[in-house]
């Protein structure tokens, strides 16, 4: 990714920002490529009993962290609530919708990559945080930086990786990981 001074993401952090961006471009390397060589059927289809499919799955994981990215920047006001009409669109996340395409899911799930690694090659402070919003999964009162947030963005999309797998592999056998 190209900075303003011509510059890449990658050449401008070190250190502890270099380690945690090249843990979660793994993970998405890894997410991604349980999509290769599919056509649109096969990433919305649903292999197990769970309503997940891989096309899903980036929608989902680009869905959680541009969510997460806003929050960083934007304190908790940027999440969405918990009324009805934000629980059900993070459950149309899951599933790939009529008009949807791999390809233009995998360049979604590329625009928020590139985001987030431009935020955290910028963010002046990986220490900056700010409260979580009230939701019955946090605990009242806590804050996360942004870097624990970067940690829990790197745990979902590992764990998200490891459910494209077991979807891929009931799809047609294929694995990516083993």
């Amino acid at each position: 990714m190209t900075t303003t001074d011509g510059t890449t993401a990658r050449t401008i952090t070190s250190g502890e920002r270099a380690d945690l961006l090249d843990t979660l471009a793994k993970h998405r390397f890894f997410l991604r490529f349980t999509t290769r060589g599919l056509d649109d059927e096969q990433a919305a289809r649903r292999t197990t009993v769970s309503r997940l499919c891989l096309g899903g799955l980036i929608k989902h994981v680009a869905d959680v962290e541009k969510g997460w990215v806003d929050f960083v920047l934007h304190g908790p006001q940027a999440m969405a609530g918990l009324d009805e009409e934000s629980l059900a669109k993070h459950a149309a996340t899951f599933e790939m919708l009529p008009g949807e395409t791999l390809a233009g899911l995998l360049e979604q799930y590329d625009e928020v990559a590139r985001r987030t690694d431009q935020v955290v090659a910028e963010l002046p402070d990986l220490d900056l945080s700010h409260p979580l919003p009230e939701a019955p999964w946090f605990e009242p009162g806590a804050r996360w930086s942004a870097r624990r947030v970067l940690l829990h963005i790197i745990a979902e999309t590992a764990q998200h990786a490891g459910h494209a797998d077991i979807i891929r592999e009931s799809l047609d056998g294929s694995t990516t990981m083993g």
